[in-house]
Parts: C-alpha cells; sequence; structure tokens
C-alpha cells in the first residue's frame, strides 16, 4: 500500500490557505475589483478539486483527512477590500509553491501522490499570475 505522507502534506499545505478562506467567509462579500474576485474564485476552484482528490485518495487507502484549522489571523480580513488581500495571497501562493517542490523532493515513491503535487504546483504557479494580472499589479 503506498504511504500516505505525501497527500496529508499537499492537502495541509493547500487547504489552511488564505484564498480557501476568503472563499469559506464569502469571497463576493468583500470589498473589490471583480476580477480580483473572479480570479481568486478560479484559484479557489483549482485547489478545492485537488484537496478533493487528495482526499478521494487517501480514503481508498483507509485515511480520513481532517478539516483545516484557519490560522486565527485570518479573522481580521473580514471588511477589507479585496485589493489589500491580493498581495497576502500572492505570498501564500510562492510559499505554496516552495513547499511544493519540498515535498516533491522529499518523496517519489507515490507515483498517484506525486502527480497530484505536481498539479497543485502548476496550479499555483499559474493563478500567481493571473490573480497579479487580475489585480493590476
Amino acid at each position: 500500500m503506498p504511504s500516505t505522507e505525501q497527500l496529508l502534506r499537499l492537502l495541509a499545505v493547500l487547504q489552511p490557505s488564505l484564498a480557501m478562506y476568503l472563499a469559506d467567509s464569502g469571497i463576493w462579500s468583500y470589498p473589490g475589483k471583480e476580477s480580483a474576485k473572479l480570479a481568486l474564485a478560479d484559484l479557489v476552484d483549482d485547489h478545492r478539486s485537488l484537496i478533493e482528490r487528495a482526499g478521494s485518495a487517501l480514503e481508498d487507502r483507509g485515511v480520513v483527512p481532517t478539516a483545516p484549522a484557519y490560522p486565527i489571523a485570518f479573522t481580521g480580513c473580514h471588511d477589507v477590500d479585496i485589493q489589500a488581500l491580493v498581495p497576502r495571497v500572492l505570498e501564500g501562493l510562492r510559499r505554496q509553491v516552495h513547499d511544493l517542490d519540498a515535498i516533491l523532493e522529499a518523496g517519489r515513491s507515490d507515483d498517484a501522490a506525486s502527480e497530484l503535487v505536481r498539479q497543485a504546483k502548476a496550479s499555483s504557479e499559474h493563478h500567481l499570475d493571473a490573480l497579479a494580472q487580475a489585480a493590476g499589479r
């Protein structure tokens, strides 16, 4: 049976992100540019798909993934303009890319998990550019 470590680490990188928090708290309720909100929504849709696939793979291996726990500092984001939050989301995406590289470097024995991590990295890199453009940076 393949290891679950890569998948668990992937979830730990993607789930508790600021972008996911903003989506869970209602991206559309934040003031700011529609283009930035759409870019955030696209990012979250892609990452949720990856999270669901990783969760399914874990369940197939007999592991039930846990729900994300957002940092308490995220609660200070309410009623802040999306434009002010975009730099923090971009910083988080850059960290994700770095963390996903580390996951790939640490374990290549699980081809299915490695492929999900590669897809997550490509998604984060793509959304870094798309979000920066949408926000006008």
